[in-house]
């Protein structure tokens, strides 16, 4: 990263991790609350973002107990409102003075076993996509001017392996509904954010990058809806804490990783006018422009 001033470029001090503030959002279970955990040992100040205050002042009391850290806070929203997110955003980009690095975590899978029935936000909007990708787009926007102000910083969006082309036709599932196919989609427009915000991003000392952390942890998540596991939560903490703090990736933006490598997303992520279709979708409903 480049501070351009007087015709040279200086690259911009990094701030160490011990005095740095990093949100995390799903932090009360699962992947988020592990990565919490293991942040927290490092003596960052950690928001820790939840939808159930005690299961958020559980959370922030059992790391406190775990690392010694002190600096946990608890930040509460149901992504399922936009209007909390909104109320999140806001509170939190007044009254923090800096924030370092953003981690988009919070999420729901596919639903059960069975047949997952086609549910919605309280905006109206179809769940997964209000959820894993609306929530998150709204909160990031909300925050970008805190976190150039902060920079160096990073935003870290939490993706999947599952992947599937939007159908922009049919973008809320009204048709063929499948909890399965609103989560790959849902995941996919993240990655679509992650592409678009790292190019508008580029030249800030922001980096956007996005990543499968690891296949079927053992998440409440994935036994709800697969019953066994494949990876253990360490591999998925290893891989989003690397683009968390990892000096090697300092400079680098725009990018999806599988687990711990570089990777190719699903083919529609690198069609601009996909991107652009998604994009005035979601500020339609979302009600903000980028």
């Amino acid at each position: 990263m480049w501070n351009a001033g007087q015709g040279e470029r200086r690259p911009l001090p990094v701030t160490p991790l011990s005095q740095q503030t990093i949100l995390i959002t799903g932090a009360t279970d699962g992947l988020g609350r592990q990565l919490a955990e293991h942040l927290a040992r490092s003596g960052a100040r950690l928001l820790l973002h939840g939808r159930d205050a005690k299961r958020g002042a559980d959370a922030v009391r059992a790391i406190q107990a775990a690392t010694g850290n002190a600096r946990l806070e608890f930040v509460q929203a149901d992504f399922a409102s936009l209007a909390q997110v909104h109320a999140m955003a806001a509170s939190l980009a007044t009254e923090l003075q800096r924030l370092d690095t953003l981690v988009n975590n919070a999420g729901i899978g596919s639903g059960g076993r069975g047949v997952a029935p086609r549910e919605l936000s309280r905006d109206g909007i179809e769940l997964r996509f209000a959820v894993n990708y609306l929530a998150p787009f709204v909160l990031t926007r909300a925050l970008l001017a805190l976190l150039a102000r902060s920079a160096p910083a990073r935003i870290v969006n939490v993706a999947s392996a599952g992947q599937q082309a939007l159908d922009f036709d049919d973008l809320m599932l009204e048709h063929g509904y499948s909890g399965w196919r609103a989560y790959c989609q849902s995941k996919l427009a993240q990655i679509f954010f992650t592409f678009d915000l790292a190019a508008e991003m580029r030249g800030t000392g922001v980096t956007v990058n996005c990543l499968h952390p690891s296949s079927l942890m053992p998440t409440k998540m994935v036994m709800q809806a697969y019953g066994y596991t494949l990876s253990t939560i360490e591999q998925g903490v290893e891989a989003t804490a690397r683009l968390v703090t990892d000096p090697a990736l300092d400079a680098v933006t725009g990018r999806y990783f599988d687990v711990l490598r570089e990777a190719t997303a699903e083919p529609q992520a690198y069609d601009a006018a996909a991107r652009d279709a998604l994009r005035a979708a979601t500020e339609r409903m979302a009600g903000i422009s980028a």
